[in-house]
């Protein structure tokens, strides 16, 4: 019996071979492409999530795919295992103590304000940012923006299309529902688009923030860094971190996931409130 043939959840047999060394070479390649740290456990991950680009292309082993990428290392294949193996768990307004800060922070701005989404997902952040300035800076949100990027061109695609579940759009004020969605009707029921005078203020970009170049300049009121820092090494942390604090406003604001803490990490930031910190 090959290694990998058998998951850890019950030992079911698997139509695809992964051995060890095929699952040690895909943490080394999503570590040193995106900077994302794959811990043991995520083995079964993994196989469920890859298997579907070897079937695409009529593999059966792990390691025949990955000396399909190695071969060709500029292949539009390393987006899709890119894409594969990116985490996307978001929703509107998550961590909703922010947004109330976030409109503290830039109802005593001056000059336009530019908020920079840098795990934008599938959407739902860089929109509820969107909401928040509109509900916020009133005549002054013309002028506002909000560039979102992210790693996973599938995701961005979802949003740039700002298409969702109404169950997802249910869990928003009904007032902000009303003003900021559309609700499908017919073969689109059970659907909502973000309204144009939301989805015109964000602007969509693929970038990595391992990538030695970002194609975006500062300075923004704020950054949202959100459950993305998780999947980094301490070192990855530190240098994205340095690389954030040239983009803030001398008072900008760094927004934070629930379970990420960056104190112990630079000392470029110093923490402010919950999850949320300033330039040191």
């Amino acid at each position: 019996m090959e290694p990998g043939q058998w998951s850890g959840l019950g030992h079911l047999e698997r139509d695809l071979i992964l051995t060890d060394d095929d699952f040690s070479r895909i943490r080394q390649l999503i570590y040193q492409r995106a900077g994302i740290v794959l811990a043991e456990h995520k083995r079964e991950m993994v196989y469920s999530r890859l298997a579907k680009r070897l079937r695409h292309h009529g593999l059966t082993r792990f390691s025949d795919y990955l000396e399909k990428l190695a071969r060709q290392p500029d292949a539009k294949e390393w987006e899709a295992f890119t894409n594969a193996l990116t985490t996307n768990l978001t929703a509107f307004f998550r961590e909703m103590h922010h947004f109330p800060l976030l409109a503290e922070h830039v109802r005593k701005s001056s000059g336009p304000v530019r908020i920079w989404s840098a795990a934008a997902s599938t959407g739902e952040e860089p929109y509820s940012i969107a909401m928040t300035l509109l509900e916020t800076l009133g005549s002054r949100a013309s002028e506002a923006r909000v560039v979102a990027t992210d790693i996973d061109t599938e995701a961005l695609t979802r949003a740039r299309a700002g298409v969702y579940p109404v169950e997802q759009v249910r869990k928003i004020e009904e007032s902000q529902v009303k003003r900021f969605f559309h609700k499908g009707r017919g073969q689109h029921e059970g659907l909502a688009r973000v309204r144009p005078e939301v989805s015109s203020m964000v602007e969509y970009l693929s970038m990595n923030l391992l990538a030695p170049q970002w194609p975006l300049k500062g300075p923004f009121d704020a950054i949202f860094c959100r459950n993305v820092m998780i999947y980094f090494d301490k070192q990855t942390q530190a240098r994205i971190l340095e690389r954030f604090a040239p983009l803030l406003k001398p008072d900008g604001l760094l927004f934070a996931g629930h379970s990420e803490n960056f104190s112990y990490i630079s000392k470029v930031f110093r923490l402010r409130g919950q999850t949320v910190y300033t330039l040191a």
